[in-house]
């Protein structure tokens, strides 16, 4: 008789999860397919995707705390705490928190091994991290909300994923050569480009008026657009690394 009277929340909380979880799965494998030359095994993807949970926990940890010390100074009401809240703290908490995952569990893995590597990595980060905050959104606000983000911020952190994910195989490709320098400056640009589209991202979705709405579409368009001109073009051109022994240190 117990039963009986749950079965039906039990059914609703199952079809919030599988709303929540299939539009990342389903983008993961788009971009799993476009892997060309050699695709990637299935125990180091779902490496990928628990460390973007891992980051998504982090993340939220480094947010809750980075917000209660700028409350104390600046009032939730003025301008500029969205700027800051944004750009400074939601975007670099986040991708930073990706990036620490993405380069600890795949960066001296031997098989990222071509340029188009470090695409599916950073977006199956990404994903697993879109994955656990949808999962979490939509048992707390419900089917509509899980509706609006199958088309937003899911698409939005693969996005997001998709340029972090070409700096930081850029980066891996001068590693092999020795050129550390280099390298470095790739890395660097794996989180600072990400964290800009995501600031401004979340800046723009927080207008609250009719013009601001219109310039959030227009953003998640070209967004959406350049990402998977991205990596279409990334998975045509994808080619093996070059590994100069004698500069670069095993």
């Amino acid at each position: 008789m117990f039963f009986f009277f749950l079965e039906p929340v039990l059914i609703y909380n199952w079809l919030l999860i599988l709303a929540a979880v299939i539009p990342a799965i389903f983008l993961m494998i788009k971009v799993y397919q476009s892997d060309r030359l050699e695709p990637e095994s299935p125990y180091l993807l779902w490496k990928m995707v628990t460390g973007g949970i891992w980051s998504a926990v982090v993340a939220g940890i480094l947010e809750w705390i980075a917000n209660g010390v700028l409350t104390s100074y600046v009032s939730q009401k003025d301008p500029i705490y969205n700027v800051i809240m944004y750009f400074g703290i939601v975007a670099y908490a986040e991708e930073g928190a990706k990036y620490f995952f993405l380069k600890r569990r795949s960066w001296f893995s031997r098989e990222f091994n071509c340029q188009y590597d470090g695409v599916v990595y950073a977006v199956f980060v990404a994903l697993g991290f879109a994955l656990w905050e949808n999962i979490s959104y939509v048992m707390i606000y419900g089917f509509s909300t899980a509706l609006v983000r199958a088309v937003t911020a899911v698409p939005g952190h693969a996005c997001f994923g998709v340029f972090m994910g070409i700096f930081y195989g850029l980066a891996r490709g001068c590693a092999y050569l020795g050129k550390n320098i280099r390298s470095k400056f790739f890395r660097v640009l794996a989180i600072v480009v990400p964290a800009a589209l995501h600031g401004s991202y979340d800046y723009v979705a927080s207008l609250n008026s009719a013009e601001g709405q219109w310039i959030f579409l227009a953003f998640i368009a070209v967004l959406f657009f350049i990402s998977f001109h991205l990596v279409n073009k990334m998975s045509k051109n994808d080619k093996y690394f070059q590994i100069d022994r004698r500069n670069y240190r095993f």
